[in-house]
């Protein structure tokens, strides 16, 4: 089984936000930015005019000695949004933590735009990757709004000042997450869902190029889930954000993904448009599960029933059509 994300600050596991919200250090090799460079709007000039894609050559993960992904190439389509399936424990988390330089890699590279994660300097890759783990626990007694005013660390300059751009990136990430009424409110009294949707508001408040996301849609109800991924869709439409998530939900990969990758066994066993992944031949080998795929009739693209053991529907034998039938 893989192994739990650790539950820290996504932010601070990713380099953008240090353990006591301090300023973070530049490597010597990179210029220090000033206060308000990379704002909102050049940021998402740059984002439309050239979406970034994401690539995993020969990456092998593993934990305690154990490989859980095995010499796993894959490219993530740039400006588009991608979902990873597969039965639990098939290495998805772990695949989308190497990918974030969450995770060693035990071999291979990731490259973000051609260029190696690995060497990246870890300003840069926080203000240009944003990640949401599995799991994340909040310092004691932190507000909403400041939680989410983390996600605009890797923004600010060498001595940490808050501009304006912070101001209006917060409040559209709470907007846009329906958490703007409890702004004020101290993260320990919200449910699980709510604080879900505002984790989901910090890494929509960084404003990255690429989006990770490991199960987004945990703790929403089926409203919130879908409400969560529109506006995913609608960032990536609107300005090109390459989104990547894992969902164990495969009607929704299926209805909101334009790539589908497949896992099984820490390996791809078949990527692409979800309409020609998607067939019981797959479902079944990937998931070992009976299903009919048939078209979605909202997005007419494919809808997994599954069969299981009790549910098929009758079938009216010839023999005695009026008051007989077996079970199919």
């Amino acid at each position: 089984m893989t192994p739990r994300a650790r539950t820290v600050d996504p932010a601070v596991e990713a380099g953008s936000v240090p353990a006591d919200a301090g300023p973070v250090p530049v490597e010597a090799s990179a210029p220090r930015p000033s206060a308000d460079a990379s704002g909102p709007s050049d940021r998402a000039d740059h984002r439309a005019g050239h979406p970034i894609g994401l690539a995993a050559e020969g990456v092998s993960l593993g934990y305690d000695g154990r490989r859980i992904v095995e010499d796993l190439s894959l490219r993530l389509p740039a400006g588009r949004i991608t979902a990873i399936v597969g039965p639990n424990a098939c290495g998805k988390s772990t695949l989308l933590r190497g990918l974030a330089r969450l995770h060693p890699l035990e071999a291979g590279r990731v490259t973000l735009d051609g260029q190696d994660v690995g060497r990246m300097p870890r300003r840069e890759l926080a203000r240009r990757l944003g990640v949401l783990p599995q799991s994340s626990v909040a310092p004691d007694g932190v507000r909403v709004a400041d939680l989410v005013g983390r996600g605009r660390y890797p923004h600010q300059g060498w001595f940490g000042r808050h501009s304006s751009g912070d101001d209006l990136a917060v409040a559209e990430a709470l907007e846009a997450t329906g958490m703007a009424e409890l702004a004020d409110r101290p993260i320990d009294e919200l449910s699980g869902g709510q604080r879900q949707r505002v984790w989901i508001a910090m890494v929509l408040a960084q404003q990255p190029e690429v989006m990770l996301l490991d199960e987004p849609t945990t703790y929403l109800d089926l409203a919130h889930q879908l409400e969560l991924l529109d506006l995913l869709t609608a960032l990536n439409r609107e300005r090109g954000t390459t989104i990547v998530m894992v969902l164990h939900e495969l009607n929704l990969a299926a209805r909101y993904a334009d790539h589908l990758v497949v896992m099984s066994g820490g390996r791809v066993v078949a990527e692409g448009e979800p309409a020609r992944v998607l067939d019981r031949d797959t479902v079944h080998g990937a998931f070992g599960l009976s299903a009919e795929v048939i078209d979605d009739p909202v997005s007419g693209g494919p809808l997994i029933v599954p069969i299981g053991r009790f549910h098929s529907a009758p079938v009216v034998t010839e023999r005695n059509a009026g008051s007989e039938s077996t079970l199919g």
